[in-house]
């Protein structure tokens, strides 16, 4: 029988409100009702239990009072990848070349674990130990595969230079074309609902020519057809005529498209500096782009030239008004 004298049954009642498991509240509410006269067999059948785990209890709440019928952490299951395995298989992920693979999906994985290296293992749990790992499911990014590393290195070089001249500017120009049909991004429907997008495949196109001074977030754009040498003079002669240029030194970053190399080109206030080859992400004014896409022109429909100027005219005078987020956004990076 319980020992009385380790707590009343008030205390009893109070603890059993304030477990945190059902089990130790059953434990506590059998012992009271042991206390209070009813039988162990009574007892054990009230909480479906056995009348040795009743007798269990007993032991526990006689030797440590209310604290013995707390359920304890339990340890769980043992881990089926083990430490000792953790390393090679977490380097396996990561070069998938060592087991003949370009790349790992979580069912190929889980399928070289169990057929090639015999392990007993489940497909979520491989997926749960993946995200355990810190892996996650990444599309690669398209890179260009004519890189020059050195020079690139070099141009990283001269723009911790650049940036640590007060007398200089540095100002990002690029091209982006725009399209009138929609791009639709992703978004939550029901398992088996089928989402659509209407489109006119009409193939309405303009271009768009900007700069970004990403230590002050200014941008200056314009609209025009397509790009050559005499579109990218006429940019150049309204940027210079605009643009109320704070220092007296001014770069133009820039990549290498032909009609930015012609030996005519009036710089006007700025200095031409190049690009390395294939080496977008040196270019801020890029990440710019896909911000004003994605906001404007994500499942916009254009059906006429001039609906999709209108609507290129709203996206670039948002973004001449959003600097504090231009700077953010084009925060040129220093490291490769």
């Amino acid at each position: 029988m319980p020992n009385a004298e380790n707590c009343t049954l008030a205390e009893l009642d109070t603890a059993a409100g304030a477990a945190v498991s059902l089990r130790s509240h059953v434990r506590m509410m059998a012992i009271k009702a042991l206390l209070v006269g009813i039988s162990h067999d009574q007892v054990a059948k009230l909480y479906d239990t056995t009348r040795r785990n009743l007798c269990r209890w007993v032991d526990r709440f006689n030797t440590s009072g209310i604290d013995g019928l707390i359920q304890k952490a339990r340890s769980g299951r043992p881990r089926k990848i083990t430490a000792d395995k953790r390393t090679k298989y977490i380097e396996l992920v990561q070069r998938p070349d060592r087991a003949n693979e370009t790349h790992w999906t979580g069912k190929k994985f889980h399928g070289y674990l169990t057929r090639q290296l015999d392990e007993q293992i489940g497909y979520r749990t491989v997926v749960r130990w993946l995200h355990e790992q810190g892996f996650r499911l990444k599309v690669p990014r398209s890179w260009p595969n004519g890189q020059d590393e050195e020079k690139r290195k070099d141009f990283v070089n001269l723009l911790r230079i650049l940036l640590g001249d007060p007398e200089i500017d540095l100002w990002f120009l690029d091209e982006t074309g725009i399209e009138g049909d929609p791009r639709p991004k992703r978004r939550w429907a029901l398992k088996g609902q089928k989402i659509r997008q209407p489109y006119l495949g009409a193939h309405i196109r303009m271009s768009a020519t900007g700069t970004v001074c990403p230590r002050t977030g200014e941008f200056y754009a314009l609209i025009f057809s397509h790009s050559d040498t005499q579109v990218f003079q006429t940019f150049l002669d309204h940027a210079n005529s605009d643009i109320s240029f704070e220092r007296p030194k001014n770069i133009l970053i820039l990549d290498n498209a032909s009609w930015h190399r012609g030996d005519e080109i009036s710089w006007g206030n700025f200095e031409p500096v190049f690009l390395p080859a294939y080496s977008p992400d040196l270019n801020p004014i890029e990440r710019l782009w896909l911000v004003m896409k994605s906001e404007w022109f994500s499942d916009f429909l254009a059906k006429s030239k001039d609906q999709l100027i209108d609507r290129i005219c709203l996206a670039l005078n948002w973004v001449v008004n959003r600097k504090d987020q231009n700077q953010k956004t084009c925060a040129i990076k220093t490291k490769l």
